[in-house]
């Protein structure tokens, strides 16, 4: 291992996390004013910057969208050329710098105040014409920047980043927003279909493998090939489920058995097998099969009567695992 670019990689990781441990002493009551004020904003959060902090900028801007606080990026440099018109008179609006004394800034204070609309600082400058111009300043000085000429913004840019963050979950908190909440805003991907795809959108498509109690050794054979699940249910005259076969259940049968006359359902089955209603989540089926062992799940209804067969093959298909 070359010893420079893990010493480098290390000193970078250490500054950084100071930066990060150091934010607690600015949790303040500009904080929590701040969280007040833009939970009860009936408007958007918009928020600007220019350079490194406008980068930061959107992406606190596409973590508060994603739970539920309405914003928008507006970028400093054009907000003084225009841009400005989206702000409308109910939002608030965030400025981001680390000096705080940004040519472009210090152009659109001015601006906004004149508005009227609630100004919150954010910077790394409690002394700066941003830091004296805002309603609310929150304060993410540093100690030093990881960049080893102490000027490329590495350490406060960090900080300006876990501070969005601490506002967006402050502000998660406060609505009450739950993982279902999530899922209405990431329809999209696995992350989406974790949060969202029900057991009853998968096993639908399968077939649906049964035998009675009575059932033979063939008519099993021949239910659990032609499903290609790998396993049968054994269901009651009534549609309820009383067990599952599976194919292991039939290879440890005739490693067992002298003779295959005579065999029913009922030799072979395993009772009360792992089964989940057709409303569950997919992840939960997921979490059973996983912490059991097993490939195949019984879907039932409430009162226990059989629905179909969903498989571990349904979930990898779908991006589950």
């Amino acid at each position: 291992m070359n010893e420079m670019i893990s010493t480098t990689a290390l000193r970078t990781i250490r500054l950084e996390a100071e930066s990060i441990a150091g934010l607690s002493k600015y949790i303040d009551s500009d904080f929590e004013k701040t969280v007040e004020t833009i939970f009860n904003c009936r408007g958007r959060l918009v928020i600007s910057g220019v350079g490194k902090s406008a980068i930061i900028a959107q992406k606190i801007v596409a973590t508060l969208n994603s739970t539920g606080t309405p914003s928008v990026f507006m970028h400093a440099a054009d907000a003084i050329h225009g841009d400005i018109g989206m702000v409308q008179k109910p939002d608030v609006v965030m400025l981001i710098s680390k000096s705080g004394e940004s040519p472009e800034i210090k152009v659109l204070i001015p601006l906004i105040r004149n508005f009227g609309n609630i100004l919150i600082g954010m910077g790394g400058n409690n002394t700066s014409f941003l830091a004296k111009n805002c309603n609310y300043f929150l304060n993410t000085a540093v100690s030093q920047e990881a960049c080893p000429n102490n000027l490329a913004p590495t350490s406060s840019t960090t900080a300006q980043m876990v501070m969005g963050d601490a506002i967006a979950v402050c502000l998660m908190t406060m609505a009450g927003f739950k993982g279902e909440d999530f899922a209405k805003y990431h329809p999209g991907g696995n992350l989406g279909k974790r949060l969202y795809l029900k057991v009853q959108d998968l096993y639908v498509s399968n077939a649906k493998p049964a035998v009675s109690p009575e059932a033979g050794l063939k008519a099993i054979i021949v239910e659990i090939t032609k499903s290609r699940l790998g396993a049968t249910a054994v269901t009651t005259p009534d549609g309820k489920v009383c067990g599952i076969i599976t194919d292991g259940d039939l290879r440890r049968m005739l490693e067992s058995s002298s003779t295959l006359e005579n065999i029913k359902a009922t030799d072979i089955l395993t009772a009360n097998p792992k089964s989940i209603l057709a409303d569950e989540l997919a992840v939960n089926a997921l979490e059973i099969l996983r912490n059991c062992d097993i490939s195949q799940l019984i879907v039932i209804s409430k009162d226990y009567f059989y629905l179909g067969m969903l498989h571990l093959h349904d979930l990898v298909k779908e991006g589950i695992v």
